[in-house]
Formats: C-alpha cells, sequence, structure tokens
C-alpha cells in the first residue's frame, strides 16, 4: 500500500481550552516595570522567535528579523488588556533600558 502524504494534524478543529493570541502572550515569560509613573508588561523575545521586522519606538531604527528585542505594552491601561496588547511596540534592549 502507497505512503500518504497527507498532514495528520489535530481532528475536530480548535479546541474550547486552546489559548488564543493574547493568552498565548500573557502566559510567556513577562515581567511588570514601572517608567515614569506608567505599569509597563515587558516581555522578552529570543532570537528564535524574532522572525519579522519592527521599528524600534526609542532609536527609529529596524529590529531585523533573528534579533533578540523587548515588547512593551502598558498594564494599566484604561481600555483594558485587549487594547493594550494591540498597542504593543517591539524595542530593542538598550533602547527600552534608556527610554
Amino acid at each position: 500500500m502507497p505512503r500518504s502524504n497527507r498532514p495528520r494534524g489535530r481532528q475536530g478543529g480548535r479546541r474550547d481550552e486552546d489559548p488564543d493570541g493574547l493568552e498565548r502572550l500573557l502566559s510567556g515569560w513577562r515581567r511588570v516595570e514601572v517608567r515614569r509613573g506608567v505599569e509597563w508588561n515587558v516581555q522578552p523575545v529570543s532570537t528564535v522567535q524574532a522572525q519579522k521586522s519592527y521599528v524600534c519606538p526609542g532609536c527609529g531604527r529596524d529590529i531585523t528579523p533573528g534579533v533578540a528585542h523587548l515588547v512593551a505594552w502598558r498594564a494599566d491601561g484604561v481600555l483594558g488588556d485587549t487594547a493594550d496588547l494591540a498597542a504593543r511596540r517591539h524595542w530593542h534592549e538598550s533602547c527600552w533600558r534608556i527610554a
């Protein structure tokens, strides 16, 4: 019998206990920092996880794929976690330290 090359992924579609984007990001290794009286969630992105290009708001230069960096978003925003997460920014680690 010939071999089947079809992907053998999970059957039945998405399950309720699968985390969505917000829960998955919030469950990663992160910390809360206070900058100028504002609480920020800060999560590191490893070189393996860095697969897209971003512009650092600290220096205005590109963060290229494969470069470790940080993602920061407000922890105390009034519009809720989803809005704060949508407004997150990617920073070079050194730019975040001096901001």
